[in-house]
């Protein structure tokens, strides 16, 4: 579907972005670049619409070189999801959707479809929010529309650079989620950049691991886990899988609360890890702690939130 083929990037005072990357990414494949701040995987992600020219070596779709489609023509073919949703302000819902058709010229009656086939794919009922505006929106939201704005015109393959890295742990979460069962149906070809490697892992068929430029691993999650290619590759995550999976101090953030009958589904151990936490308060507002049995107290979102942040924080402190 996409192929590298000893592609590099060097800028006018002789840095390297990307150096003789070589992958073929398959077609239907969910593939995940990451690496640290300055590693190469946008740059390597912006080569393949042609938002960066390369300098070295072919990319590849369809065993096409893309220097030989015709620009508006590759990238009408590529849907492009960012960080920075950038929906248009004063478009409605359902006019941020339809650019791209409308580029290619679509009839008003199959936008108007596929608007709203599109809307409930991702659970959006289409009388509620054709009309709104971008800004009557919460921000995950606006995230699924970029997502879906990105499929308007059935594209071959979609990259997406850091989509959900703006987001809140828990709407984050659940975003991937739904990006998991959304790609069970559409079956399409993502090219994924994200710097979070738990997020790699849930999402990705393969990862590539990049560093300085270049490539460092490519592999399944389970390659990656339990077969690293090198110590570097073993650090990085590590490194980052060190917060989720660290036990917490539940009493740093738990409201006092009088003792009430609850769910044993919706109360956790002072023991729990940030990651279980994440998952519970994905599928209820507040959670339980207990210890010995009884209940010390409530855990709420946004509580959980702030924890987290002020938590990450520290730990960059720590490693300055």
């Amino acid at each position: 579907m996409i192929q590298f083929n000893n592609v590099s990037k060097q800028f006018p005072d002789g840095t390297y972005a990307v150096k003789s990357f070589d992958a073929v990414i398959k077609k239907g494949e969910f593939f995940v670049i990451i690496g640290p701040s300055g590693s190469g995987k946008t740059t390597t992600l912006k080569m393949i619409n042609r938002l960066i020219e390369l300098s070295d070596g072919t990319i590849s779709i369809n065993d096409q070189k893309i220097s030989e489609y015709d620009i508006h023509e590759l990238r009408w073919n590529i849907g492009y999801v960012l960080q920075q949703i950038a929906l248009f302000p004063n478009m409605n819902i359902e006019e941020n959707i339809a650019v791209v058709p409308e580029l290619k010229k679509w009839s008003r009656d199959k936008i108007k479809q596929r608007v709203d086939e599109l809307l409930e794919m991702v659970g959006l009922e289409p009388e509620t929010y054709r009309e709104r505006k971008p800004h009557e929106l919460s921000g995950g939201q606006q995230q699924r529309i970029g997502v879906i704005r990105a499929l308007a015109a059935d594209p071959e393959m979609i990259l997406m650079d850091e989509p959900f890295s703006a987001l809140d742990p828990i709407t984050k979460e659940k975003l991937q989620d739904d990006m998991l069962d959304l790609q069970r149906r559409i079956k399409k070809t993502i090219v994924f950049v994200t710097h979070d490697i738990q997020e790699a892992l849930k999402l990705g068929d393969r990862i590539c691991i990049m560093n300085n430029g270049e490539i460092v691993q490519i592999g399944t999650p389970d390659d990656i886990l339990h077969r690293p290619a090198n110590d570097f590759v073993k650090e990085f995550v590590g490194a980052q899988e060190g917060i989720m999976n660290e036990k917490m101090n539940l009493e740093d953030i738990i409201q006092q609360t009088e003792c009430v009958q609850v769910n044993s589904s919706e109360t956790v151990p002072v023991s729990t890890s940030l990651h279980d936490i994440l998952h519970k308060l994905k599928q209820h507002d507040q959670i339980f702690a207990e210890r010995d049995g009884e209940i010390i107290g409530v855990i709420t979102r946004q509580g959980f939130i702030q924890y987290l942040a002020n938590r990450v924080q520290k730990r960059g402190r720590e490693n300055e």
